[in-house]
C-alpha cells in the first residue's frame, strides 16, 4: 500500500503518461478521415502503437493509485492530465493557449490543491 505521497506521485505519473499518450495519438492522426483503409493503416502506425502502450502503462499506475487511495482523491488528482496536455500542446505542438484556457487550467490546479489539502481530514 502506498502512503499519501506515494498516491500523489503515482497518480501524477499516470497523468503524465496519459498526457504523453494523447500527444502520440495526436501526432499519429494529423488528417484522419474514417475511411476503412485509413482505419486499418492506424494499426501500422508506430506513434499510435507507442501511444497505446504508454496509455496502458498509465492505466496500470492509475489503477495502483486507486487501489491505495480514495477514489474521491485520486480521480480529481488525475485531472492534472489537463494541465500536462496544455503544456505539451504549447511546447511540442506550438498550439496557442489563450487567457481563457490559462484561467481554466488555473481553476483545475486550484481544485486539485483544495481536494489534496482535504485528504485524510
Amino acid at each position: 500500500m502506498l502512503g499519501e505521497l506515494g498516491i500523489v506521485v503515482t497518480t501524477l505519473g499516470a497523468a503524465i503518461l496519459a498526457a504523453f499518450a494523447q500527444y502520440q495519438f495526436k501526432r499519429s492522426v494529423p488528417r484522419f478521415n474514417f475511411k476503412a483503409r485509413e482505419v486499418l493503416m492506424l494499426f501500422r502506425n508506430r506513434k499510435l502503437m507507442l501511444g497505446i502502450l504508454v496509455y496502458f502503462l498509465g492505466l496500470v499506475l492509475y489503477l495502483y493509485a486507486l487501489g491505495s487511495g480514495e477514489l474521491s482523491f485520486v480521480y480529481p488528482l488525475f485531472s492534472s492530465t489537463f494541465i500536462f496536455i496544455a503544456l505539451i500542446s504549447f511546447f511540442a505542438l506550438r498550439e496557442r493557449i489563450g487567457t481563457a484556457r490559462v484561467a481554466g487550467l488555473l481553476l483545475v490546479l486550484l481544485g486539485i490543491l483544495f481536494i489534496s489539502s482535504s485528504y485524510g481530514a
